[in-house]
C-alpha cells in the first residue's frame, strides 16, 4: 500500500515493534506517510477510541483490511469477557468495522478485507456456548469459529452494503512463516520439529501471504464479488458452512448485541 503511494494507518497493540515497522516501511518504500496508532482488539473500549480517533483525524478510508489475529492460545478471558480468539479474530474487528462504516460509505467506493482461513472449514458457531463456558475448550475448535466468523461477517456485511459503494471480501492467505503459530508450537510440541525442519521452506514469506489481501484490495472490477472468498489471488468457493445465510444473519445479531453495537438505521 505504501509503495502505491497511499496513506497507511497501521492500527497496532505493541506500538514499539509497530513504530519499528513503520520506519522500515518508510525507508523501503520512500512514503513517509505512515501513521501508527494503538489498538488492542481484545480490548472494545480500546477498539472505540480507535474508531473515535480515525473518524476525528483523518479525511477518508479507501481500504479497510481487518488483518490482525490470534491462533490456538490458552484459554483467556478478555476484560469484556470474551474468550479470546473470538474476541480478537472476529468480535473486535466486527465492532471496528461498524464504527467506521460512515467514513468507509463517505469514500466509496471503499474496500473491507477480512482475513480468515482455511481453518474456517469443519467450524461452527456454538451459539450457546460461544466462550466455552460449558464444554471442555478446544483451542482448534474455537480458532475454526472464530475464522468461520470471519467469513460469515464478510459475506453478511455485504448483503447489508450493498448498493454503497463499500464491498466486502474474506480470504485464506496461506501457511506463512510468522509469529502466529507461537501457541500452536505449545499446544502441539511435535510441530516446533516440523516447523523448523526443511518443510518450512514451503511456507509463505510474509510478503507472499500479503498477496492475496492486497489482490482483494486493489483489484479492478471486483465488486460485483463482494462476499467472495478468495485464496492464492482467485476467488474460491467456502466450506458449505461459510455459506449459510441464516447462521450469518444471527451471528451479526449476536455480535452487535455482545459488543454493544447498536445501529443507527
Amino acid at each position: 500500500m505504501a509503495r502505491r503511494g497511499a496513506r497507511v494507518v497501521m492500527a497496532c497493540r505493541d506500538l514499539t515493534r509497530a513504530a519499528r515497522a513503520a520506519d522500515e516501511i518508510r525507508q523501503a518504500t520512500g512514503n513517509s506517510n505512515i501513521v501508527v496508532r494503538h489498538l488492542d482488539l481484545a480490548s472494545m473500549y480500546s477498539v472505540r477510541e480507535l474508531a473515535r480517533e480515525f473518524t476525528a483525524s483523518e479525511d477518508r478510508l479507501d481500504i479497510l483490511i481487518n488483518n490482525a489475529g490470534v491462533m490456538m492460545c490458552p484459554k483467556w478471558l478478555t476484560e469484556d469477557g470474551f474468550e479470546t480468539q473470538l474476541a480478537v479474530n472476529h468480535l473486535g474487528h466486527f465492532l471496528l468495522t461498524n464504527l467506521l462504516l460512515g467514513k468507509l460509505k463517505s469514500s466509496a467506493p471503499s474496500r473491507v478485507v477480512n482475513v480468515s482461513s482455511i481453518a474456517h472449514k469443519g467450524g461452527k458457531i456454538q451459539f450457546d456456548d460461544l466462550f466455552f463456558a460449558k464444554r471442555p475448550y478446544n483451542s482448534l475448535v474455537s480458532y475454526r469459529q472464530s475464522k468461520l466468523a470471519n467469513v460469515l461477517f464478510s459475506r453478511e456485511l455485504a448483503r447489508r452494503l450493498k448498493g454503497t459503494g463499500v464491498t466486502s471480501y474474506s480470504l485464506h492467505p496461506g501457511v506463512i512463516r510468522t509469529e502466529l503459530t507461537r501457541h500452536v508450537e505449545t499446544w502441539f510440541p511435535m510441530l516446533r520439529a516440523i516447523l523448523s525442519a526443511p518443510s518450512v521452506l514451503l511456507m509463505k514469506t510474509p510478503t507472499q501471504g500479503a498477496q492475496t489481501s492486497i489482490y482483494c484490495a486493489v483489484t479492478p472490477g471486483l465488486e460485483h464479488k463482494s462476499g467472495s472468498y478468495f485464496s492464492d489471488c482467485a476467488m474460491t468457493e467456502t466450506a458449505p458452512e461459510g455459506r449459510d445465510d441464516a447462521v450469518a444473519k444471527r451471528l451479526w445479531k449476536e455480535s452487535a448485541r455482545l459488543v454493544g453495537y447498536i445501529e443507527k438505521d
